[in-house]
């Protein structure tokens, strides 16, 4: 199964000193809100998508590079919860120089997104003003939380995939539905012959 990578602006991202550490916070993924245009779809993401992956062992990384880690749940360095608005994070920042250089650049506003990596057990699609919409309702894994620098999809090719078989069985059942139809239109006239008939 393709990793899926998905990006969020939102303005509650920051990062504060407490108790001489420095924390970072924000929401990598925001429930009920479609996203920009995926490359011929837009997503949701459902409250409860993320019920099952609570428990995962889940990196913190800057820009989904895991050669600049900044925390881990299994460490406890990474803190994930489910609220009102998504999938929020707080991030106990490491003494690393990535870490340093991304508290600068968060303090400029340089660096105001959030983003995490997933993979998906259960979604939905539906065609709704001509612009397809996929409803993810599960995720089967989530891999990482990231503070990141580009509002960017890279991944959204697993997304195009799955809007590709969505797009195949609409065909599919207009297809089934014109030859029942067919059928059906044969089979009345068949009768009124055979009434004509008799």
């Amino acid at each position: 199964m393709k990793i899926e990578t998905r990006v969020f602006t939102n303005d509650v991202i920051e990062s504060r000193s407490e108790d001489d550490k420095t924390v970072v916070r924000g929401h990598a993924a925001v429930f009920n809100k479609r996203s920009e245009n995926l490359g011929g779809f837009q997503e949701i993401i459902e409250p409860g998508a993320f019920d099952d992956v609570m428990g995962d062992d889940v990196r913190a990384l800057f820009n989904h590079d895991a050669n600049l880690i900044l925390g881990r749940s299994k460490s406890g360095t990474l803190d994930l919860s489910v609220d009102e608005t998504g999938l929020a994070y707080e991030i106990d920042m490491p003494d690393t120089q990535a870490a340093r250089d991304l508290l600068v650049s968060m303090g400029r506003g340089d660096v105001d997104q959030s983003s995490f990596a997933f993979t998906v057990k259960d979604d939905e699609w539906e065609e709704k003003d001509g612009q397809y919409i996929r409803t993810i309702k599960k995720a089967d894994r989530l891999f990482d939380v990231s503070p990141v620098t580009y509002p960017a999809y890279p991944d959204a090719d697993a997304g195009l995939r799955s809007l590709e078989e969505f797009k195949k069985s609409l065909e599919t059942a207009k297809d089934d539905h014109t030859e029942k139809n067919i059928s059906d239109l044969a089979l009345r006239k068949a009768q009124v012959r055979v009434k004509e008939l008799a």
